[in-house]
């Protein structure tokens, strides 16, 4: 049965923090909601918790899971990106898109795609993940909560709570953060190249 917490939207209890860090810490998989609908996460060298977020999410090996970042400071741990690239992320972050780049080998093997080397990063504009990162010290290894045979993602927190409470550690009501899921960019061509049109605008990274 998984813990179920409240925590406020725009001023995250600390305490509730805290306990939800610690979940991860254990081993956890945590549901939590973003600036664009809710994710499911676990701490990126956690190998067992992410192949429980594949099983719930029936993914094969060549999904990309997403690194969810504070800031754009671990972007040059996780990531090769160059001077065009970099000032285009610190334009569009934080926000409501997943940039796909080119790893460094700092990610774990089987976080990458299986032929590109490939990684998605995100910095979302929520202060819940704000809060879980500040105190994890380290990005969440992710992915949106999209259940199997289902287009959109899951937004209601009762409704996670009653389809997934047997099969995550925590579940994170922070009220209803939309149904979009990201806007997906991949920087790994020679332009930009839009993959997904979600709750961020694509415009500017359309050539």
């Amino acid at each position: 049965m998984s813990q179920f917490f409240q925590i406020h939207p725009v001023t995250p209890q600390p305490r509730l923090i805290k306990q939800a860090v610690d979940i991860l810490r254990r081993g956890g998989v945590v549901v939590y909601p973003t600036d664009s609908a809710y994710a499911i996460g676990c701490q990126l060298e956690d190998k067992k918790a992410a192949e429980r977020i594949k099983w719930i999410r029936e993914l094969d090996d060549k999904h990309n899971f997403t690194l969810v970042c504070r800031d754009l400071s671990d972007i040059g741990t996780y990531a090769k990106v160059d001077n065009t690239q970099y000032r285009l992320l610190k334009n569009f972050t934080p926000g409501p898109y997943t940039f796909i780049l080119h790893a460094t080998n700092e990610v774990p093997r089987r976080l990458l795609h299986p032929k590109r080397r490939t990684i998605g990063l995100r910095v979302p504009e929520n202060p819940i993940v704000d809060a879980l990162l500040a105190e994890l010290g380290e990005p969440l290894m992710s992915s949106t909560l999209i259940m199997p045979d289902d287009e959109n993602p899951m937004v209601e927190p009762e409704d996670i709570r009653e389809r997934l409470e047997h099969h995550v550690d925590l579940i994170i009501d922070g009220g209803n953060c939309g149904l979009e899921a990201t806007t997906v960019v991949n920087f790994c061509g020679d332009v930009p190249e839009v993959t997904r049109v979600g709750k961020g605008d694509p415009g500017p990274f359309q050539v």
